[in-house]
């Protein structure tokens, strides 16, 4: 059995390439806040074009509607929620941008969201891969068998899903065929 203090390091001491994690947060935080004034300012300046362009037929305009209703409703609070959201993190800021809520507002959801979601996903993340790390150092087949196992986990979500919604749209195509 190890000693408490070997197994869990020092979180000031840590660090990725020399850089301490911290820091990293810092300027993984600076990064996203300016992603999200870049993204909020193209979505000002395109404009309704956005819905017509091949990105919005790729998002396909009932996304886009739902993620432009979400806006209306919620406001920056729902800029502040999209950092927790997959897919709608780097989404429904060109939505607000468009819909051309309070910039002041934005800005200040967006800070929000950069200062709690990047330290919370760095150490989270960090700490998930330190611990299969320190796994695989133990046991290299359990740390296999753990990767193995969170990939067969995925890819059942992602089967699982794309059924789901394979069935929504045959459900929909035949509303709208009744109709």
């Amino acid at each position: 059995m190890r000693p408490l203090l070997v197994v869990i390091p020092d979180p000031t001491s840590a660090s990725v390439f020399g850089m301490p994690l911290w820091l990293w947060a810092l300027v993984g935080g600076a990064a996203l806040f300016g992603a999200f004034q870049v993204y909020y300012w193209v979505g000002h300046k395109v404009g309704d074009k956005i819905y017509s362009s091949r990105l919005g037929n790729k998002i396909g305009l009932q996304r886009i509607l739902v993620v432009e209703n979400a806006v209306r409703k919620w406001g920056a609070l729902a800029v502040y929620g999209c950092f927790w959201v997959p897919g709608l993190r780097h989404t429904l800021p060109w939505v607000a941008g468009v819909l051309r809520i309070s910039y002041p507002w934005y800005v200040v959801a967006s800070a929000l969201g950069c200062l709690t979601w990047v330290p919370v996903t760095l150490f989270g993340l960090y700490s998930v891969l330190w611990g299969w790390l320190l796994l695989a150092a133990d046991s290299p087949l359990l740390a296999g068998s753990v990767a193995a196992l969170v990939a067969a986990l995925i890819a059942v979500v992602a089967t699982v899903r794309r059924r789901r919604r394979g069935r929504r749209a045959g459900d929909q195509e035949e509303t709208l065929a009744g109709v």
